[in-house]
């Protein structure tokens, strides 16, 4: 079973990605880790992407199409995979399709967490961290007894730049632009799902059971 994973930011896409890896036993495939990885071990391809970022060059598709190759070739994931972060263009999902053709696979499904907007402006603005012990908060779902202060070291909570609502909602317009012809391209091969993620963590958990336990069986 393998599965592509959208989620806007605050969607719990990386919750749900774990509960996937735990609950159906494939790997979580991330660009960024393989990338990371390949500079480590100093291979070919991360040697190549390495001369490229240290430039100050954008790592091209050829060379995290060879890393994902590489990576999905491994034997974890002989009986799946999920993609995190990567296709981000249609050029790139037509480049993945003739790859794993190649190895004679395919993609299963494409998972699309779908919450509203004014969910996730509320679930990333109300966030609070102390600076001090680094102790996270929401004034909304887990908020410290006195407003404003941390309980564990008694500090002023801050609000990260990265959780105001003006930079939450560019966040989201970028998403929606980003991944807006994605969809479209997935949608017509018939592979996109649609999950509804306004609900408890549970419930989403409970949706994509039902969806890909007829791809891998579902597991107690």
């Amino acid at each position: 079973m393998n599965v592509i994973l959208f989620g806007p930011p605050g969607a719990g896409k990386g919750t749900q990605a774990q509960f996937i890896v735990e609950h159906f036993g494939i790997p979580q495939i991330s660009t960024g880790d393989m990338l990371r990885a390949a500079v480590k071990a100093q291979s070919p391809l991360g040697v190549a992407a390495k001369s490229i970022m240290d430039a100050g060059g954008l790592v091209s598709d050829e060379i995290v199409l060879g890393l994902v190759k590489e990576r999905i070739s491994e034997s974890d994931c002989r009986d799946g995979f999920i993609l995190d972060g990567f296709p981000r263009t249609t050029p790139q999902a037509d480049a993945l399709t003739s790859l794993l053709g190649g190895l004679g696979k395919h993609i299963d499904h494409v998972i699309s967490l779908d919450v509203d907007s004014a969910e996730i402006v509320q679930r990333l603005s109300g966030r609070r961290t102390c600076p001090s012990c680094g102790k996270g908060y929401h004034v909304a779902y887990d908020a410290p007894k006195v407003a404003g202060i941390c309980d564990a070291c008694g500090s002023a909570l801050i609000q990260r730049n990265d959780d105001r609502v003006e930079t939450v909602q560019n966040r989201l317009d970028v998403y929606r632009e980003q991944t807006s012809p994605l969809k479209e391209y997935f949608e017509q091969r018939g592979l996109m799902r649609h999950i509804d993620g306004n609900g408890t963590i549970q419930d989403i958990q409970g949706q994509i059971c039902s969806l890909l336990k007829g791809s891998a069986g579902d597991r107690p």
